[in-house]
C-alpha cells in the first residue's frame, strides 16, 4: 500500500529541515571551538577553526556526485544513505582524542550532510514545478532562515550544560529525527522508469562543455571566491568576538541578530535583480564589500583599541552575510544560464568545485589568523576584489565573443 502524499505544511517543515543540516552543522560548532582548541590542540588553538572548513570540504566533495546517485537510484535510499554517513561521522568525532580525528569525522560528516542539502532539492523539483515549485522553495527558506540564527545559541546552551562533544550528540538526534521521519512519511518521489543510469563517459563530456564555456567558468570562480567570503567570516568569526572583543559570551546572541538581518538579503535580491541585472548587481555588491572590508583594515590600523570597533565589527559581519545572499544565486544562475541540456549535472559540479575552492581560498586566512582583525580583513579585501574582477573581465569576454 502506498503512503499518502504529506500535507505542504509537513512537505515544507520536512524539506526545511533537511536544508538545515549543512546550517546546523557549521552554526553549532561554533561556539564550542574554543573549548575544542584548548582541549585537542592546546599548542595552537586556533587549528580548532578548521573544524568549519573540513565539513565544507566534504560536503563540496560529494556534492559532484549525489545528484547523478539520486537521479540513479532513487531519493530516498540516497538521501537515508548520507544520513546514515553524517550519524557515524558524528559519532566518531564525539569519540575522538585528536583534533586530526576529529577533522576527518568532519570531512566525512560534511560528505554525509551532502546528501539532504542536494536531494531535498530534487524531491522539490520531482513533485513540484513553476510557480508552485518557486512557491514552496521560499516558504522552505523562510523556516530555513531561523536555523542560523538559534544554531549558535542552541550550542552555546548545550555546551554549558554538557561540553562541546554534546553537540555531535545533538548532531546524531537531528539527523535520526530528520531521516526517521522522512523514512516513515515521505514516499520516493522518482519512480524507476524516470531514473537515469550513471555513466562517465557522458559526465566527463559534459563537464568539458561546462568548462569550455568562458561565462561558466568565471561564474564558478566568482562563485568560489564569494564562498570563500562566506567560510572565512564563518570560521573566524567566533574567534575575533573572543580574543579581540573579549565578547565570547554574547556572541551567540550577536550572530543571531545578524543573522536575521543578513536574511533579509533575498528580498532585496529579487526587487533589484530584474532593475539592475544578475551580473551588475553582483558586480556592485563585491566592489562595495571590497571597499567594506579595506576600510575596516585601515581603521584597525589607525585605531585598533577604539572603543567602537566591535560595533563597527558587528555591522561588517553583517554585510558579509548580507552581501553573500545577494551574489550566491545570481552566480549560480549566471553559471546555469548556458548549460540548460545538462542542468542536473552541472548544478552538481558547479556546486562541488565552487564549494570546494571556497573552502581551499579560505583555510589559510583562517590559519594565521593572530589575535587581530587584519587577517580577516585583507582576506575579505582580496577575495571580493578577485570576485569583482572575474565579473569586469566576464563581462568583456562575453561582449568579445557575441555571447551576450
Amino acid at each position: 500500500m502506498s503512503k499518502p502524499p504529506l500535507s505542504r505544511f509537513e512537505f515544507v517543515a520536512l524539506m526545511a529541515m533537511m536544508f538545515a543540516t549543512v546550517a546546523f552543522s557549521i552554526d553549532a560548532m561554533l561556539p564550542g571551538l574554543p573549548e575544542i582548541g584548548a582541549t585537542l590542540s592546546p599548542e595552537a588553538p586556533n587549528r580548532a577553526q578548521l573544524i568549519v572548513t573540513s565539513f565544507v570540504l566534504g560536503m563540496g566533495l560529494a556534492t559532484f556526485v549525489i545528484g547523478p546517485l539520486s537521479d540513479a537510484y532513487g531519493r530516498r535510499p540516497v538521501l537515508l544513505a548520507g544520513a546514515g554517513l553524517y550519524i557515524v561521522a558524528a559519532a566518531l568525532a564525539w569519540a575522538a582524542q585528536s583534533l586530526e580525528v576529529v577533522l576527518a569525522a568532519r570531512v566525512l560528516q560534511g560528505v554525509g550532510a551532502a546528501g539532504p542539502r542536494i536531494v531535498a532539492m530534487a524531491i522539490i523539483r520531482d513533485l513540484y514545478s513553476g510557480r508552485q515549485m518557486a512557491r514552496i522553495m521560499s516558504l522552505t527558506m523562510m523556516v530555513f532562515t531561523l536555523v542560523p540564527a538559534i544554531s549558535p545559541l542552541l550550542g552555546a546552551y548545550l555546551i554549558g550544560l554538557w561540553g562541546w562533544k554534546s553537540i555531535f550528540v545533538a548532531f546524531i538526534v537531528f539527523a535520526l529525527i530528520s531521516a526517521g521521519w522522512l523514512a516513515l512519511r515521505q514516499p520516493e518521489s522518482l519512480p524507476p522508469a524516470r531514473r537515469q543510469p550513471m555513466r562517465l563517459a557522458v559526465m566527463i563530456a559534459g563537464m568539458g562543455q561546462m568548462f569550455a564555456h568562458p561565462t561558466v567558468r568565471l561564474a564558478i570562480l566568482a562563485q568560489a571566491f564569494c564562498y570563500a567570503m562566506l567560510f572565512m567570516m564563518i570560521s573566524l568569526v567566533q574567534p575575533v568576538y573572543d580574543q579581540v572583543f573579549d565578547a565570547n559570551d554574547s556572541f551567540p546572541m550577536w550572530f543571531a541578530v545578524v543573522s536575521m538581518v543578513a536574511a533579509s538579503a533575498s528580498l532585496l535580491n529579487a526587487l533589484l535583480v530584474v532593475r539592475l541585472g544578475m551580473r551588475r548587481l553582483a558586480s556592485i555588491a563585491f566592489a562595495g564589500q571590497a571597499l567594506c572590508s579595506a576600510a575596516v583594515t585601515l581603521l584597525w590600523l589607525v585605531a585598533p583599541g577604539n572603543s567602537a570597533m566591535f560595533a563597527v565589527f558587528i555591522f561588517w559581519q553583517a554585510s558579509v552575510f548580507f552581501i553573500t545572499g545577494l551574489t550566491i544565486g545570481n552566480l549560480n544562475a549566471i553559471a546555469m544560464e548556458p548549460m540548460g541540456h545538462i542542468a542536473g549535472m552541472a548544478a552538481s559540479v558547479i556546486g562541488s568545485v565552487a564549494t570546494v575552492a571556497g573552502a581551499v581560498f579560505a583555510m589559510p586566512v583562517g590559519l594565521v589568523f593572530d589575535g587581530t582583525l587584519l587577517p580577516l580583513s585583507a582576506g575579505l579585501t582580496a577575495v571580493n576584489l578577485g570576485a569583482w574582477a572575474t565579473l569586469v573581465f566576464m563581462r568583456r569576454v562575453e561582449q568579445r565573443l557575441g555571447l551576450r
